[in-house]
């Protein structure tokens, strides 16, 4: 299968680029111009990459056309960091952008269409979410997941073009932003620091990014799949629990901060998604226990701490 991958360079975006690859796809990339490639490094001579911003799409569109993508895997999104979430570009970049590499490669040919969207678009609901879940978006990063959702849906119905939107709520392991919750309090305390958290009263669910990457192929490759699904672990536990555990595989005479930061107001308390319709509609379901996970994560952040000081 000919794929075309958008945010290819991300944490999801490269482990998803590898196990098309693992199955055999020819897989092209689309990358910013000046993203750096490093989560790609071991597989670059194995993808073709596309240089061009989700705001200027007109810059790939004769690459796009020459590579005929049957799939598209739509992760690029510009502003996924807290402090982006209410800028307007969520709305102005994001969404057009996304419409004009629809159009492109429904002009190319592409016959599947899979979007990453977000738990964004429940708004904080504060109980387990299903995907009949009320939609009430409270951020312009969840308002437009949402449009462009709802937009490519009906544009795939007009088009003949099958339809995935999965939204994910939160993923971890090797590779990730090390800003991110996980592999900060791990490089923290690989470096012999005292995390500072909040009371860690938060339940959320963490899915192993790995175990993303393959659902989200698992649908792209089950013809009957179609519509939107909920992508997650399934299953949720404290932050203080999820810490403590990271900090009881590193070393548990370490200190933690607990309450040294304030919870913020607009905090979601508890975050899970049922998983079912996913896994009746692919026969998908995590492989990877948030134990091994955690391990895996802790030996990739060690690795990258050691070679970091050479």
């Amino acid at each position: 299968m000919r794929c075309l991958v958008t945010g290819a360079s991300g944490h999801l975006g490269s482990h998803l680029v590898e196990r098309l690859l693992r199955e055999g796809a020819q897989v092209f990339a689309l990358v910013r111009p000046d993203s750096d490639l490093w989560r790609l490094a071991g597989v670059l001579d194995r993808v073709e990459l596309i240089r061009a911003d989700l705001s200027d799409i007109k810059r790939a569109q004769s690459s796009i056309t020459e590579a005929k993508p049957e799939a598209t895997f739509h992760l690029a999104w510009r502003g996924v960091t807290s402090g982006f979430k209410n800028d307007a570009e969520q709305i102005t970049l994001n969404v057009a952008g996304s419409l004009e590499l629809f159009e492109t490669v429904k002009a190319a040919g592409c016959k599947l269409w899979v979007g990453v969207g977000s738990q964004a678009e429940y708004g904080a609901h504060n109980k387990i979410l299903t995907e009949e879940t009320p939609i009430h978006p409270s951020t312009a990063y969840g308002v437009a997941k949402l449009c462009v959702g709802l937009l490519t849906k009906k544009l795939c119905e007009l088009s003949g073009i099958r339809f995935l939107w999965l939204r994910l709520l939160a993923i971890y392991g090797p590779k990730d932003d090390e800003r991110h919750l996980i592999p900060s309090v791990i490089r923290r305390l690989l470096a012999g620091e005292c995390p500072r958290l909040t009371s860690g009263e938060q339940k959320w669910d963490y899915l192993y990014v790995r175990d993303a990457a393959d659902a989200i192929y698992r649908a792209a490759a089950t013809t009957g799949a179609h519509g939107v699904f909920n992508l997650s672990s399934g299953e949720a536990r404290t932050i203080r629990k999820l810490v403590e555990q990271i900090r009881n595989i590193i070393d548990p005479t370490l200190p933690l901060a607990f309450g040294e930061i304030p919870t913020p107001a607009d905090q979601i308390m508890h975050l899970q998604a049922d998983i079912s319709k996913l896994r009746e509609a692919t026969g998908w379901t995590p492989q990877t226990n948030l134990e091994e996970g955690l391990r895996q994560t802790i030996a990739w952040n060690r690795k990258a701490a050691e070679v970091a000081k050479l």
